[in-house]
């Protein structure tokens, strides 16, 4: 005889693998990447929940999203999402996050992008295309606190510049025919869009097995390391104005991981043209493409 009074549980989250360019056939359907928190929502006999990434219970700064889910007509479900902060244009907003959790849940939306169980029914088995349809059946008109993450079928390359000139972080493609497995899986693959900025180099990162890096600041806080890719020339002449401008510690904040004895710092002056995956909080897969010297 089942056991009625077991909650339903928080099961681990499909993670997609980074790609360089989407997938262009048309197995694969194709939705925006949204920047926010991954969130799974469970609603079972005792009301709704909502789960981190790691399966940390957060019902309590969610609270208005909670209360949504349990609008929702279904006895049971569990939904995989994002919960993000949308501007009135339907962009999420990152930095307005931490914010509105701590003042106004309100303002919060979770956008549904696949649903794992149904009133008593496991539907991870089916395939990706068919648990879309089960959601939107659930969620519509999902303009709300509660939305639907809307998808393409095909044309990923197209998805892919719409998204980049609208400034969005990326994209996630998912084969259509695919199950739900927790885990790693190239069933999903996520292509991000690049940005192009200047930054300040406040110093040069050796290590042996590795590539050259420079630790770049923005607006006077530390951004993060790239890779130094220029052409052999311009490293020469970006050597010789570091030997010119060394400095003895760092002339703004870094980390306090960083070891002083494995960075070259340099005074300021030195601006770097950096090529990098939007959306990151930090620089990820940077590289600095070219370099001017504004004195000291």
């Amino acid at each position: 005889m089942p056991n009625t009074t077991e909650r339903l549980k928080f099961i681990r989250q499909l993670e997609p693998v980074q790609v360089e360019t989407p997938p262009v056939s048309d197995e694969w359907l194709h939705e925006i990447k949204y920047d926010g928190f991954r969130t799974q929502v469970i609603l079972d006999w005792a009301g709704a929940r909502a789960f981190t990434r790691t399966g940390i219970d957060w019902s309590k700064r969610y609270w208005p999203v909670v209360a949504a889910a349990e609008k929702l007509p279904a006895k049971s479900f569990i939904l995989d999402g994002e919960m993000i902060a949308p501007e009135p244009d339907g962009r999420p907003n990152f930095h307005a996050l931490h914010s509105r959790l701590t003042w106004n849940a309100e303002l919060l939306a979770f956008v549904a992008f696949d649903i794992l169980h149904l009133d008593g029914e496991d539907l991870r088995a089916r395939p990706a295309m068919d648990r879309k349809a089960i959601l939107w059946d659930l969620v519509k008109p999902a303009d709300g606190l509660i939305q639907y993450s809307e998808h393409v079928v095909g044309g990923g390359a197209e998805f892919y510049q719409a998204i980049d000139k609208m400034g969005l972080e990326g994209m996630v493609s998912k084969r259509a025919s695919s199950p739900y497995r927790g885990g790693k899986s190239d069933a999903w693959v996520k292509t991000k869009c690049w940005e192009v900025g200047d930054f300040e180099i406040l110093g040069i990162k050796r290590e042996p097995g590795k590539p050259t890096a420079a630790l770049m600041a923005r607006e006077g806080k530390y951004a993060g390391a790239a890779a130094i890719s220029l052409t052999r020339q311009a490293q020469e002449r970006l050597w010789r104005r570091v030997e010119r401008s060394r400095a003895v510690k760092p002339q703004r904040p870094v980390p306090v991981a960083f070891d002083g004895a494995k960075v070259e710092w340099v005074k300021p002056g030195i601006k770097a043209r950096v090529k990098f995956l939007r959306g990151e909080h930090k620089l990820r897969h940077a590289t600095v493409q070219a370099f001017r010297d504004e004195g000291t």
